[in-house]
């Protein structure tokens, strides 16, 4: 991300009503969150957002391929401004198309951009639980003998990370349903203090005795998806 950029927004409809309005605020040097920088999906540049930090994308969200090549090359998005709207004749054609142009643009963008805190939890029955998985890999270490290798790169391994644990969000589900104030609002939860996974790795790897555990520099891309592959069995 440029140094000199605080936040960096996507707005998808930026030659809207709406769009218009926050090319123009997200310009401000007094803008919450500034200075920002902005992508859009503009066919084409306005010459009255000459001076604006605005970077064209010339993207057709409706074209998933289009939207993919060009928008999978941000990497660097904090927020996501989606105002855009396609109408047409028949309400069920307005849910199809509109729905399809806000998939295409989600899937192109967040697999490459700094994403959502991890939630830590307990269920036995969840595809999704990163703690269980976790503690599956390394019941398979242990039983073969092999070090607790750490699926990631050298900045994972020692920067920090924030989540949420699964208790506190479903406290906060309830509180916003019951409070009368929080009707028809959008609300993230997270715990607010942060961890290292070197730290989470020393206490996995002692839970389940495995001695080696330390990160290990190599030139490989580690995929616990793909060391895992041939371990039905075990």
């Amino acid at each position: 991300m440029n140094h000199r950029f605080k936040s960096v927004a996507l707005v998808i409809g930026i030659t809207g009503i709406v769009g218009n309005s926050l090319a123009e605020i997200l310009s401000f040097s007094d803008t919450p969150g500034g200075p920002w920088k902005v992508y859009d999906d503009a066919r084409s540049p306005r010459p009255d957002w000459a001076d604006l930090p605005v970077d064209y994308m010339q993207c057709n969200i409706l074209n998933e391929k289009e939207t993919r090549d060009k928008l999978s090359k941000l990497n660097d998005v904090t927020h996501i401004f989606y105002v855009a709207s396609n109408k047409k004749s028949s309400e069920a054609e307005n849910c199809v198309v509109n729905g399809t142009m806000l998939r295409n643009v989600l899937k192109a963008v967040i697999p490459n951009v700094p994403k959502p805190g991890l939630v830590f939890g307990f269920s036995p029955f969840s595809s999704m639980n990163i703690v269980h998985s976790l503690c599956v890999y390394a019941a398979i270490c242990k039983n073969e003998g092999k070090p607790l290798r750490f699926p990631g790169n050298r900045p994972a391994w020692d920067g920090y990370w924030d989540a949420s644990d699964a208790d506190l969000i479903a406290e906060h589900q309830i509180r916003a349903t019951m409070n009368r104030l929080a009707k028809n609002e959008a609300f993230n939860c997270s715990n607010g203090d942060v961890f290292k996974w070197k730290d989470l790795w020393k206490v996995l790897a002692n839970q389940f005795g495995i001695e080696h555990y330390e990160f290990q520099e190599t030139d490989e891309k580690l995929s616990l998806a793909e060391m895992m592959k041939d371990k039905g069995p075990v």
